[in-house]
C-alpha cells in the first residue's frame, strides 16, 4: 500500500507516497481503507520535526480521516466490516489504510459527506474542549476567535454562536471575514490591521472569553481586550515559523512564543489556559468518549457542517502542506487518497 513515511524532517518536498508494507488488524484493531486524511498544523511542525507530541521517525504522517472497514480482527464487536467511520489517532492517516484500536474508530456522521467526516474530529473537538471545558462560556458571553478562517476557527465560530454567544472572528484577509460572518460571527476584523484591535475594543467594549490560535502580537492584543473574569483558551500556534537553518527565525519564534505576566492578570481577575487534544486522548479516554458524544449531539441538533477549504490529490500533499503554511487556506484541507 502506498503511505507518505515521515523518514527526515524538512520541506514539503518530504512529502511523497511510498509503497510500504500491508497491513493486518490484531485483537481488538480493526483496518480502514482511508478516502480523506485531514491535514492539521501539528502536521506540519512534525514535518519540521517541531512537534513534541510526535512519535520517533521513521513514521506515517496524519492524526484523522475518513474511511470505511475493510477487515476486523479478534474481539471487535461494535464496528463491522463496511460501515464508515471517522479515526483520531496519533500517527498514520497519510495512507491507503490505518489499523487502529476500535474504539479510535468513530461511525461516521450519517449526514456528513466522507469529506465532511474527515474535517470533525481535530478540529471541532479541539474548539469544543476549548469553549467548553476550559472556557466554560454560557450563553450572552462575548467570545473573540483568532484566526477564526481556519479549521478550529470556523468550527469555534459555529458552536460559540449556536450556544448562544455573542462571537467575533479575527482573520488575515477580507475573504476570510466574509465567511467567518456568514458562519455566526456578529462581526470580523483583519488582524494584519495595525489599528484591528483598536477597534475592536472601541466596537466591542472587550469580551469574557479569547481562543488564541496565532501567538505573537496577537496574543498580547488579545490579553488587552479581555474584560473581568476573563478567560484565554490558547488552542494553536501559527505565527510559529522556526527554521533550523536560519537562527533569525529562533529569535523571532522565541519572541512570539504565548507568555503572561500575573500581576497583569490579576488586574483583570482573568485566567490564560491552554490544552493539548493529543494529551487529553491518552490520558482521559473515557472522559474524551463522552466530549466526544455531547459534541456530535450538539452538531446533530443544530446542523452544524465543517467548512472544507480544498481537497488535495493525495500525490500533492507538498502542494497542500505549501497552501496551509502561505496562510491564504481556509476552513479544512483534505488529503483524497481512496474512492
Amino acid at each position: 500500500m502506498k503511505a507518505i513515511v515521515l523518514s527526515k524532517t524538512g520541506g514539503p518536498e518530504v512529502l511523497v507516497p511510498i509503497d510500504v508494507k500491508e497491513l493486518e488488524p490484531g485483537r481488538g484493531e480493526v483496518l480502514v481503507k482511508i478516502n480523506y486524511a485531514g491535514i492539521n498544523y501539528a502536521e506540519i511542525l512534525s514535518r519540521k520535526g517541531l512537534y513534541g507530541w510526535a512519535l520517533q521517525r521513521p513514521y506515517i504522517l496524519g492524526m484523522e480521516a475518513s474511511g470505511i472497514i475493510d477487515e476486523l480482527g479478534s474481539g471487535v464487536g461494535n464496528l463491522k466490516i463496511g460501515q464508515k467511520v471517522m479515526v483520531g489517532t496519533k500517527c498514520g492517516t497519510y495512507a491507503e489504510k490505518i489499523v487502529v484500536p476500535e474504539e479510535r474508530a468513530v461511525p461516521a456522521l450519517e449526514n456528513f459527506s466522507m469529506e465532511e467526516n474527515a474535517s470533525f474530529l481535530v478540529n471541532y473537538m479541539t474548539a469544543w474542549v476549548s469553549l467548553i471545558k476550559m472556557a466554560k462560556i454560557s450563553p450572552g458571553d462575548k467570545v473573540l476567535v483568532t484566526a477564526a478562517g481556519g479549521g478550529v476557527g470556523t468550527a469555534a465560530v459555529q458552536l460559540a454562536s449556536h450556544l448562544g454567544c455573542s462571537v467575533y472572528g479575527m482573520a488575515g484577509s477580507e475573504e476570510k471575514i466574509e465567511l467567518i460572518k456568514s458562519l455566526g460571527a456578529l462581526d470580523g476584523y483583519n488582524y494584519r490591521d495595525p489599528n484591528c484591535f483598536q477597534d475592536f475594543l472601541e466596537n466591542t467594549g472587550g469580551v469574557d472569553v479569547v481562543i488564541e490560535m496565532v501567538g505573537g502580537e496577537v496574543f498580547k492584543k488579545s490579553l488587552d481586550v479581555l474584560n473581568p473574569f476573563g478567560r484565554l483558551v490558547v488552542a494553536g500556534f501559527a505565527s510559529l515559523d522556526l527554521k533550523r537553518w536560519n537562527p533569525l527565525s529562533w529569535i523571532k519564534t522565541w519572541r512570539d512564543i504565548p507568555r503572561v505576566n500575573i500581576g497583569k492578570l490579576a488586574q483583570k481577575s482573568a485566567a490564560v489556559m491552554s490544552s493539548h487534544l493529543g494529551y487529553l486522548l491518552e490520558e482521559e479516554p473515557e472522559q474524551m468518549e463522552n466530549i466526544l458524544s455531547d459534541l456530535m449531539d450538539f452538531v446533530k441538533k443544530h446542523d452544524i457542517r465543517p467548512v472544507i477549504g480544498k481537497v488535495f490529490p493525495f500525490d500533492d500533499a507538498p502542494q497542500a502542506h505549501r497552501y496551509i503554511e502561505s496562510r491564504q487556506s481556509f476552513g479544512k484541507v483534505l488529503l483524497k487518497i481512496g474512492s
